[in-house]
This record gives structure tokens, C-alpha cells and sequence, in this order.
């Protein structure tokens, strides 16, 4: 019988101890990436960052979306809840004293001053509209939350309504395109539309989070609607402690309203 010193380590250990693949979890922390981006920002070669992919893909630690601008291109995010159990297991296995708390419930370390965020997507009808009502829900004084389209449309009645459900009123919130916040200045620029981050790439987004469109659901289906609030709401929960650290560092100034392209 093997002894508690010699028992093999965690699987998922094993798994994100791997160079490569520790590295891959790390870009894709703050927001989703296409193989490519990933081959250039670690410089290993498109197999054998693929392969690593589908080991982490088969671990439950991220998965895939095709774009919506570009359907022979995918989008891989990692699922944080999924990366948040699986450390927490391998920290219970050493001490159970050692469980983290859960992203998000407090924010040690406030900035002096809001950090600003800006969402975009196209039409500033329901996903920019939604992540901009959880950031200012969750993040209380602590940000400064905004959301803007491309080419702006109306409020879809659906993402109200499924906000409501998570206690969360967006009905006041305003469709706006990038042009009133022409020159000003945003610790965080997100983009959450392929069609967004892909047509403009003079978008000067720090982060992307490729989330389906609920209103192409057919028919307008409320339930899509919920799924991008619940979706949303994970990602903003985890994107609270890194605004908590922004502090008073440099910002992102938007440039001249871009025109996308067709």
C-alpha cells in the first residue's frame, strides 16, 4: 500500500505543471484567444499548441466557440469556475485549510479612484448592455461601468428582462455608439462580439469575450437570454479582483470612432 508520501501527485497538477499548458491557462485568464494569437504570444509551434488545447479542452478547463465574424476561425476560453475548483482540490489535497475563497466576494485593496470599463459589442442591445449592469452591480463604488456598439441599435427587451430575474435593473441604461467616449481614457476596453474585435482592429481592446448573441436565437428565445446573463456574470465576478489591482495605472484612450469593415 503506497504511503502518503509516496502517493502520486493530482492529475490536474500534473496537467497545469506543464510548461506549456500553465503558460496557454495564463493568456487565457483575462479573455478568449484564437490558436494563432496564441502560437505568436507563447512561440511555439500551431500543433503543438493545439494538442496542449485539447488536453485542456478534455480536462473540462476550456473550451471552444466558433466565430461568429469568421466561421473557419475559433475562439478558446477558459472556464475559471472549472480552474478555480480543480486548484482548490489540489489545495484541499495538501491542507484544507488551504481553499481559497471564492472570486469576488471582497476586493481588498480598492483603487484610489473608479477603474473605468468599457463593453462593446455591435449593437449595444443586450451583451455590452448586460456585462455593463453586472460590473456596476458587483462592483459597486469601486468601478466605473460603460458599454457602447459599433453600429447601435435598441435595447433588446429580453436582456432587461433576464437581468431582472438576477436582480440586476438595466432598464435605464442608454444604446450608445463609440463616439461619445472618443478621447476618454478606460483601464479596461472589452470587446464581447467577434464582429466587433474582428471588423475593427483598430479597437484598442485590452480584452475579448467571444459570447454568442442571445437575439440570434430563433425565435427570440428567453433562456439564451438567461444563459448570457449567468455567462456574463462569471466572467465580470472574475474580472473584479483584476480591476481591484488597477489602481491609478495607466489607461487606454479610446481613438477616433472606428468604421468597420464590411
Amino acid at each position: 500500500m503506497a504511503t502518503a508520501a509516496a502517493a502520486a501527485s493530482p492529475a490536474m497538477l500534473r496537467l497545469l505543471g506543464h510548461d506549456l499548458r500553465w503558460a496557454i491557462v495564463r493568456l487565457l485568464a483575462p479573455g478568449d484567444l484564437r490558436v494563432w494569437e496564441l502560437v505568436n504570444l507563447t512561440g511555439q509551434a500551431p500543433s503543438l499548441v493545439s494538442y496542449h488545447l485539447s488536453q485542456l479542452r478534455s480536462a473540462g478547463l476550456v473550451d471552444v466557440r466558433r466565430s461568429a465574424a469568421d466561421g473557419r476561425d475559433s475562439y478558446y476560453a477558459l472556464d475559471l469556475d472549472a480552474v478555480g475548483d480543480a486548484v482548490r482540490a489540489v489545495a484541499r489535497g495538501i491542507h484544507p485549510g488551504l481553499s481559497a475563497p471564492h472570486p469576488g466576494d471582497a476586493l481588498p485593496g480598492r483603487p484610489a479612484r473608479p477603474a473605468r470599463v468599457l463593453f462593446i459589442c455591435t449593437g449595444n442591445s443586450s451583451r455590452s448592455q448586460m456585462a455593463e449592469g453586472w460590473l456596476r452591480h458587483l462592483g459597486g463604488r469601486g468601478v466605473a461601468a460603460f458599454s457602447a456598439g459599433t453600429a447601435p441599435t435598441s435595447m433588446h427587451p429580453l436582456a432587461v428582462a433576464a437581468m431582472k430575474e438576477f436582480g440586476v435593473d438595466i432598464s435605464n441604461q442608454k444604446v450608445k455608439g463609440l463616439g461619445p467616449y472618443t478621447g476618454e481614457s478606460f483601464d479596461r476596453v472589452i470587446t464581447l462580439c467577434d464582429r466587433a474585435r474582428e471588423a475593427c482592429p483598430e479597437l484598442p481592446a485590452a480584452l475579448h469575450w467571444s459570447v454568442p448573441n442571445p437575439a440570434e436565437a430563433h425565435p427570440a428565445d428567453r433562456d439564451a437570454f438567461r444563459s448570457t446573463a449567468k455567462e456574463l456574470q462569471t466572467r465580470v465576478r472574475y474580472l473584479l479582483p483584476l480591476v481591484s489591482m488597477l489602481g491609478d495605472a495607466a489607461q487606454q484612450v479610446l481613438r477616433a470612432q472606428p468604421t468597420p469593415r464590411r
